[in-house]
C-alpha cells in the first residue's frame, strides 16, 4: 500500500514538474523575444515608425478637408441640404447610386429621410453627376469624390465640352452684328437615266 503512495505521489511530482520547466521555458522565450524588440531599432524598425507618422498626417489632412467642404457646402446652400449630416449623407448616397450599390444607397436614402433632408436634392445632384459621366475615372476614387462634391454644392453644372461649344455660337453671333446670309441646300442629285434597251 505504501508502495502505491509513493508511486502516485512520484506521479503527481513528475507531471508537477514538467509543467514547471515547460512554464519557465515559455517565461524565458518571452523576455528572450521582449529583449531583441527594446534594443537599438534597425533601418527597417526605422521606416515602419515613419509610415505611421505619415498616416496620421494624411488622415489629418483629409479630416480637415472635409471640414473644409462642409463649410463650403453650409455657405453656398441654403437650408437643410447644406447642413453637414444631409451633406455627408446625401454625398454618400449618390456616391453609391453611381456604382449601382442601391441597396445600400436606399438605406443611406432611409437616414437621409430621417434627418429632415430634401430628397429632391440628390436627385439634382445625381443628373448633374450623370452628365459628367465621361470625365470620371472609376480606377481613380478622387475623381468621383471631387465630381459628387462639386455637383452636391451646384447641381446645375455642365461640363466643359458642352458649356464652351454652347458659348462659342452665342459668342460669334454677338461678335458678328452684320446678318450672315442663310445657307442654301444643296441641290439634289438628279437620278441617272436607266439605259434603254
Amino acid at each position: 500500500m505504501r508502495q502505491r503512495v509513493f508511486e502516485s505521489r512520484n506521479a503527481v511530482l513528475r507531471q508537477f514538474a514538467a509543467t514547471l520547466a515547460v512554464s519557465c521555458l515559455l517565461v524565458l522565450a518571452g523576455f528572450g523575444s521582449a529583449s531583441a524588440q527594446s534594443g537599438s531599432p534597425t533601418p527597417d524598425q526605422g521606416k515602419a515608425a515613419a509610415q505611421p507618422a505619415d498616416a496620421a498626417a494624411k488622415d489629418a489632412a483629409q479630416n480637415q478637408r472635409r471640414t473644409d467642404e462642409f463649410a463650403e457646402a453650409a455657405q453656398v446652400i441654403n437650408g437643410p441640404a447644406g447642413n453637414p449630416e444631409c451633406v455627408w449623407l446625401g454625398r454618400r448616397v449618390v456616391r453609391l447610386m453611381w456604382r449601382d450599390d442601391l441597396d445600400t444607397a436606399f438605406r443611406h436614402l432611409d437616414l437621409y429621410d430621417r434627418f429632415g433632408c430634401p430628397g429632391g436634392h440628390i436627385q439634382a445632384a445625381f443628373r448633374c453627376l450623370t452628365r459628367f459621366g465621361g470625365q470620371i475615372d472609376p480606377k481613380v476614387a478622387e475623381t468621383l469624390d471631387s465630381r459628387v462634391h462639386a455637383c452636391w454644392i451646384n447641381p446645375a453644372s455642365q461640363p466643359q465640352q458642352a458649356a464652351a461649344s454652347g458659348a462659342q455660337p452665342a459668342a460669334s453671333a454677338a461678335s458678328n452684328a452684320q446678318p450672315q446670309p442663310a445657307a442654301s441646300p444643296s441641290p439634289a442629285a438628279s437620278p441617272t437615266p436607266a439605259p434603254q434597251k
